[in-house]
């Protein structure tokens, strides 16, 4: 039986991935912080088991995940907040820094030694990593940051046969997007963002980006000069 580890699955993609990964046979073990929300997803499948732990505290990461031996890690929690006119609040970009890259990288301290050759390791970062965003600066940074992690620890780890995807979603209608207080267009459920993740990672995808329509506009912005770019980021989203 195979084995998939999911951080962040308490809510949004990585619950919806927990129990489509469990209805497909898999072994999941459930990562996160909320152990009533936890404990609820394995009532729902008796293939889900849970860890409760913070990623963001590196000695509760490496006891919690010492001992895990999974084929897969997805490694999905994550956190936003905007900053505002301009304001740079150095304790808010912390704290979304602290979990969205410092998290994945602790998780990747407590697992790597217990992977195995032909094991899989996916990074959630974010399509808002591809373009300039406003208020999006302590977010997008943080997913820039991690995609850059993932793109050369990847060539690090290929000797060891152990595979990186990054996962790039673009909007998904979550309890985190829900306090979004601005348009965001193309946005879809969990339940298809759990499908383009778990089809890119069966065909060994090292990026997966979606929904596809939205990641080639971003991608086609990022490539302009950047007075352009500039131009078109603030009216895709405001």
């Amino acid at each position: 039986m195979k084995h998939v580890l999911i951080t962040g699955a308490s809510s949004g993609i990585g619950k919806q991935l927990a129990l489509d990964y469990a209805a497909e046979g898999w072994k999941v073990t459930a990562c996160g912080r909320n152990v009533e929300r936890l404990e609820a997803l394995a009532a729902a499948s008796e293939q889900i088991s849970i860890l409760t732990f913070d990623i963001t505290n590196l000695e509760d990461t490496r006891q919690a995940l010492a001992w895990v031996q999974a084929d897969l890690a997805i490694l999905c929690a994550g956190t936003c907040e905007y900053l505002d006119n301009g304001v740079v609040e150095a304790d808010k970009v912390l704290r979304v820094m602290t979990t969205n890259l410092m998290g994945p990288i602790n998780c990747l301290d407590a697992l790597l030694p217990g992977m195995a050759t032909g094991t899989r390791i996916a990074l959630v970062g974010s399509t808002a990593s591809l373009v300039p965003l406003p208020r999006a600066e302590a977010y997008g940074a943080s997913k820039a940051a991690l995609a850059y992690f993932c793109r050369s620890l990847s060539l690090d780890l290929a000797p060891r046969g152990i595979a990186l995807s990054l996962v790039m979603p673009g909007f998904v209608k979550t309890p985190l997007t829900d306090s979004n207080d601005f348009p965001m267009p193309m946005m879809i459920t969990v339940e298809k963002s759990s499908e383009f993740i778990r089809k890119g990672l069966a065909r060994g995808a090292s990026e997966i980006a979606f929904p596809p329509l939205f990641a080639w506009v971003l991608r086609f912005i990022s490539v302009l000069p950047q007075s352009l770019l500039r131009l078109l980021a603030k009216r895709l989203v405001r």
